[in-house]
């Protein structure tokens, strides 16, 4: 097997190149109309990337949310919201526990503690300076979950688009599980 001459490599590179040209130039084929770059998708926030960020009370406290996600996970929601409500007593002030408290009540079919719980979170978050696009879509997707459970179906609907169209893969569901949030 013979290798081909560089020299006519190149000329056949050219002659396509002009051939290319020509096309394009002459009207006969149009070029593809550029698309425009898909927005950029908000990797939603989760529990074990903050268990070791802050003081030894609200690291402990995030220790102990993940620990209620894992039950939670596992079926065994006692268990999970034992592990919240002591999160909440070594660290009253730890946004990651109300979070995750609303998002256990809305999967659980009590949306009214869900937005309460949520609430305390949004405005924990926003008084830490800790709120962020990361965060920010699970605090919309879990109002509205907890707004659709309730019978707001409009408003809960639209806040799951929102944040569907924010995080897909987390939130194309209409709902975030623990598995998503630990």
């Amino acid at each position: 097997m013979t290798r081909p001459n560089p020299e006519a490599r190149a000329r056949t590179t050219r002659w396509l190149v002009v051939c290319a040209l020509f096309v394009l130039t002459s009207g006969c084929v149009q070029a593809p109309a550029r698309r425009p770059p898909p927005p950029e998708r908000t990797r939603p926030i989760r529990l074990t990337e903050v268990t070791d960020v802050g003081d030894p009370a609200r690291r402990a406290s995030n220790r102990l949310v993940v620990v209620g996600l894992d039950s939670d996970i596992a079926n065994d929601p006692m268990r999970a919201v034992g592990s919240y409500e002591r999160a909440l007593q070594v660290d009253p002030t730890n946004p990651y526990a109300w979070l995750a408290m609303a998002r256990h009540h809305a999967e659980t079919g009590d949306p009214d503690d869900a937005l309460s719980f949520l609430e305390q979170a949004d405005s924990l978050f926003r008084a830490h300076g800790e709120i962020s696009p990361r965060v920010a879509v699970h605090l919309i997707g879990l109002r509205g979950q907890a707004l659709y459970e309730r019978g707001d179906v409009d408003e809960g609907s639209t806040l799951l688009a929102d944040a569907w169209a924010e995080a897909p893969d987390t939130w194309g569901d209409g709902r975030l599980s623990a598995r998503e949030l630990r």
